[in-house]
């Protein structure tokens, strides 16, 4: 029977620093390799005996987990802010944070993280270029308000945007420099092509089949949107890995820091350990939603009674977390249940007569 191996990869963006050990703890192998799928794939079909690997969540390891995945037994990427024995030790290399990340793995220590499918990871990455898509297209906008404003141009800033208007502004601009108006054809055929650009991005994400049922699922809950129930899709891939409604809020930004020690409890303000695409998305769908859902409105209204906004937004983006994560993992459309009127028993009918009886004589 084969023993099986323990490695750790340091993985870096030119290099990947790797070491072999055994179960006891014995170092086999170490080296470094070039960070190129064939390197990769020559290295890992080299290795003689069954292996189990590890590696630290970056920018870089998506890539590298996907070309080894393969070839190993076992795969598996570790929390970075939860690798604490590597940046607290005193003497840090490349050499030494690999053969901890094998430590760890082998002595079953190791906080593991989720990793999303290729296939999701391709689609989330269209959802955040979008994003940056959309942020360029308010950038020129505001870019073509400044330039009037500078200019000392009036104009309607609610239909600034809009085709026909501009064009009409175009033609009746006087005293305005040709450098301006070359500068606000500019940033309209920009803005113009980054409204397209998210269009379809928009479009190709909805025509996905893994994505399409399960989007009108989460739009059946009133107050959410396409992009609100895409965000949440691609960004949480799996809604099991959640095992409650508090796990889910903390992964979206929406819990405070916690911490307890020697009896004495604290809370911080909202914990920066989170996922921001999900964070600002839910956040802003918090804002609008309680137009549309009275549920909703009535929470907020409830906590705007305490006299804070904010709060109360952060209230209904929890509800709206509780929403979503009942209707992903019941496959089922959202639906508001009204619990069954409370059974009457022998016991609790004469209790009834008895007070009915007491207010009459009182009455009398």
């Amino acid at each position: 029977m084969n023993a099986i191996h323990y490695i750790g990869l340091d993985v870096h963006k030119k290099t990947i620093s790797y070491c072999i050990k055994t179960a006891d703890g014995r170092i086999v192998q170490e080296g470094r390799l070039e960070a190129q799928r064939t390197v990769l794939r020559r290295w890992a079909m080299s290795l003689q005996q069954p292996w189990h690997g590890a590696m630290e969540a970056t920018l870089f390891s998506a890539w590298i987990y996907d070309t080894l995945k393969p070839h190993a037994e076992k795969l598996v990427m570790a929390h970075p802010a939860r690798m604490k024995a590597i940046t607290a030790g005193k003497k840090k290399s490349d050499s030494i944070d690999a053969r901890t990340i094998a430590d760890l793995l082998r002595c079953n220590l190791l906080p593991v993280c989720y990793v999303i499918s290729a296939e999701m990871r391709d689609l989330r990455r269209l959802l955040r270029y979008r994003n940056l898509v959309v942020h360029q297209s308010v950038r020129m906008q505001n870019k073509m308000a400044g330039l009037l404003m500078e200019s000392g141009t009036a104009f309607i800033k609610e239909k600034l945007h809009g085709k026909k208007y501009f064009s009409e502004l175009m033609e009746s601009l006087e005293e305005v420099p040709e450098s301006v108006k070359d500068l606000l054809r500019m940033s309209r055929s920009s803005m113009e092509m980054f409204e397209s650009a998210q269009k379809q991005i928009q479009k190709r994400l909805l025509a996905e089949p893994v994505l399409q049922q399960r989007v009108e699922r989460l739009k059946s809950i009133r107050g959410v949107g396409v992009i609100t129930a895409l965000t949440w899709a691609l960004e949480v891939a799996d809604p099991q890995r959640f095992s409650s409604i508090a796990d889910a809020a903390s992964y979206c930004g929406l819990t405070a820091a916690f911490r307890s020690s020697a009896g004495k409890q604290q809370r911080g303000p909202i914990s920066k350990q989170r996922n921001a695409w999900l964070q600002t998305v839910l956040i802003e769908a918090a804002k609008l939603a309680p137009r549309w859902n009275p549920q909703l409105a009535a929470l907020h209204a409830e906590q705007l009674k305490r006299g804070h906004a904010n709060r109360a937004t952060l209230q209904v983006a929890r509800k709206l977390v509780a929403y979503l994560l009942a209707v992903d993992k019941s496959c089922q459309p959202f639906q508001i249940l009204i619990p069954p009127p409370p059974v009457e028993t022998k016991a609790r009918k004469k209790t009834g007569k008895k007070e009915q009886k007491a207010i009459a004589s009182a009455a009398a």
